[in-house]
C-alpha cells in the first residue's frame, strides 16, 4: 500500500479584507504556526442554529488547518459584558457571573453536542478589563480617543483618518459619502452611519453593580474593545486570522481593526473569514415564525448532534444556507448510508492496521483547498461509499483493503468528524438477555426469542446479524 502524500501546502480562502479568494500564507516565517480568532458567543441566553453556523464553520476552518499540516492556536472570546447582558441582569436581579455562567455552560454543551474541539483559549471580557483599559489609555495619548462630558470614551474617526489611516477597508466604506461624526454610544449602529463609537461608557445607575474602575472614572467597555483586547493579548498584535459571521463585518470588526491599529501602529489581521447568514424553512429566524431554534430545541425533537452538524456542514460558509427540519431528515438519511459502509468495512478489517488509502484522501483534499468546498468534499465522501458498496457487494474486498479505506475515511473524518461515537459496552443485564435470547434461538423456543429481542429493544437496544455472530448496537 502506497503511503499518503499530499500536495504542497495550497490552501486558498477568501479574504473579506482583499474580497479575492488567495492562497493562505501564515506570517510564521516558518509557515506553520497559525493565530486564530473566533467571535465567540455572547452569553445572554441560549445559543440558536444561526450562531452555531459560526462556530461550526470556525470549527472546520480549524480542523482543516490542521489537517493540512498547520497548527492551530484557536482562541473565542466569551462575552460576558455588553448592553443586552446588563439588561437581562437587571431584570432578573442576580450577579453578572451568576447569570452568564447558565449560558456558557450551555455553550460549552452545545459546542460538545456539535462535536465541536474546545478552543485553546476561552478568555471572558470581564476578566481583561486592564487590557481594554491599556488600549484606551493608548488611543487617548495619541489622540485619537476623547473624553466625553459625561466621562465617557470615545473613538474618533475623523483623527484616525487624519493620521494616515483608513476607516472602512474590511467593509468597503466610502468614508466621505457617509455621515461622519455623529456619537453613538450603543453597541450597534446603522450601516449608513459612520460614527464615534464607545471605547468607555461611564457609570450611569441602570448599570447597577456592573462596573469597573478606570482613570477617566468608573464605567464599563464598549463591545468592539473586548475583542481587540483579548485577541492581541494571546496571539499577538499582528495574527492571521480573525473568523466571525458577516453581520460583524460592520461595525464589530471595522472597529477593532481601527481601535486595535490605531494603539499599536501595526497590521492587526491578515486575513478575514466571515460566515453568510442562515435561514431556517426558507425565512429569517423569528420566534414568532415558529423557526427559531436553539440546539437544545433539536436534540428534544431527537436529532442527534452529528445530524445537526452534518446538516450546517453542506453549505459553502459563503452562502447563505436554508436550515429545515426537512434537511435534518436528509442528514439522519445520508449518515445512515454512510454507517452502514463503515460498519460492513469494520466487520471485515479485523483491526489491522494500515496506511489509509491515498485516492479519496487526495481528492477531498483538492476539493477543500479551494476555499472549503465542501459540496465537492462531501461528494467525495459519498462516491467512496458507493464504490465501497459495490467493492462489498462483489467481494473483492480484502481485510487489508478495508483497512486502508477505513484509514482513509478517517483522515477525512478528522475535518467534518461526524462518524458514530464508538457504543460503550454493553452493561451485564443486557449481555445476560442477548444470551438467553441466543439459547431460546438454539433451543427453537422463537416465541421467547421474540421477547427478548423486544425486552432489549425496550431498553434501547437492538441485536445486528453480522458474520461474527451477534452484536448489540444502542438505539
Amino acid at each position: 500500500m502506497p503511503s499518503l502524500t499530499l500536495q504542497r501546502l495550497t490552501v486558498r480562502l477568501f479574504n473579506t479584507l482583499t474580497r479575492s479568494v488567495v492562497e493562505f500564507v501564515p506570517l510564521d516565517p516558518a509557515g506553520k504556526q497559525v493565530g486564530m480568532y473566533c467571535c465567540g458567543p455572547t452569553v445572554y441566553d441560549f445559543g440558536h442554529i444561526g450562531n452555531f453556523r459560526t462556530f461550526v464553520f470556525s470549527d472546520l476552518v480549524r480542523r482543516y488547518l490542521e489537517f493540512r499540516g498547520f497548527n492551530v492556536r484557536h482562541v473565542m472570546n466569551i462575552t460576558d459584558v455588553e448592553d443586552k447582558i446588563i439588561t437581562r441582569v437587571r431584570e432578573a436581579k442576580v450577579p453578572l457571573r451568576e447569570y452568564t455562567g447558565k449560558f456558557e455552560n450551555a455553550f460549552l454543551e452545545d459546542l460538545k453536542a456539535l462535536n465541536c474541539l474546545s478552543p485553546h483559549h476561552l478568555p471572558r471580557a470581564t476578566e481583561h478589563i486592564p487590557e481594554m483599559i491599556g488600549i484606551i489609555d493608548k488611543l487617548l495619548q495619541r489622540g485619537i480617543a476623547y473624553r466625553a462630558p459625561d466621562g465617557s470614551v470615545y473613538f474618533s474617526i475623523s483623527k484616525y483618518q487624519e493620521a494616515g489611516c483608513r476607516y472602512g477597508q474590511l467593509a468597503h466604506i466610502d468614508f466621505e459619502q457617509m455621515r461622519p461624526g455623529e456619537r453613538v454610544r450603543s453597541d450597534e449602529y446603522t450601516k449608513d452611519s459612520v460614527a464615534d463609537f464607545a471605547l468607555w461608557k461611564a457609570r450611569v445607575p441602570e448599570d447597577g453593580d456592573v462596573f469597573w474602575p478606570a482613570p477617566w472614572g468608573e464605567g464599563r467597555p464598549g463591545w468592539h474593545i473586548e475583542c481587540s483586547a483579548m485577541s492581541m493579548k494571546l496571539l499577538g498584535t499582528s495574527f492571521d486570522l480573525h473568523l466571525g459571521g458577516e453581520d460583524l463585518v460592520f461595525p464589530h470588526h471595522e472597529d477593532e481593526i481601527a481601535q486595535s491599529e490605531g494603539a499599536t501602529g501595526k497590521p492587526f489581521v491578515k486575513h478575514w473569514l466571515h460566515g453568510a447568514h442562515l435561514l431556517v424553512e426558507g425565512k429569517k429566524m423569528s420566534k414568532s415564525l415558529g423557526n427559531f431554534f436553539t440546539i437544545r430545541d433539536l436534540l428534544a425533537k431527537g436529532y442527534s448532534g452529528r445530524e445537526i452538524r452534518f446538516l450546517l456542514l453542506k453549505g459553502h460558509y459563503r452562502e447563505t444556507f436554508n436550515f429545515t427540519i426537512e434537511g435534518l431528515d436528509e442528514a439522519r438519511s445520508a449518515l445512515g448510508r454512510l454507517d452502514e459502509c463503515l460498519g460492513k468495512l469494520q466487520e471485515l478489517f479485523d483491526s489491522q492496521s494500515a496506511q489509509p488509502d491515498p485516492s479519496p484522501v487526495q481528492r477531498f483534499t483538492e476539493a477543500m483547498d479551494e476555499d472549503l468546498n465542501v459540496s465537492a468534499g462531501w461528494a467525495v465522501v459519498f462516491d467512496w461509499v458507493r464504490d465501497m458498496n459495490r467493492a462489498l457487494a462483489s467481494g473483492q474486498m480484502n481485510a487489508s483493503q478495508a483497512a486502508a479505506n477505513l484509514a482513509g475515511w478517517q483522515k477525512i473524518d478528522s475535518v467534518f468528524a461526524v462518524s458514530k461515537k464508538q457504543e460503550s459496552e454493553a452493561p451485564p443485564e443486557i449481555v445476560k438477555l442477548l444470551d438467553d435470547r441466543q439459547a431460546a434461538r438454539k433451543a427453537k423456543d422463537f416465541k421467547r426469542a421474540d421477547v427478548l429481542r423486544d425486552e432489549l429493544k425496550a431498553k434501547g437496544w437492538v441485536i445486528e446479524d453480522t458474520p461474527k455472530g451477534p452484536r448489540l448496537k444502542r438505539l
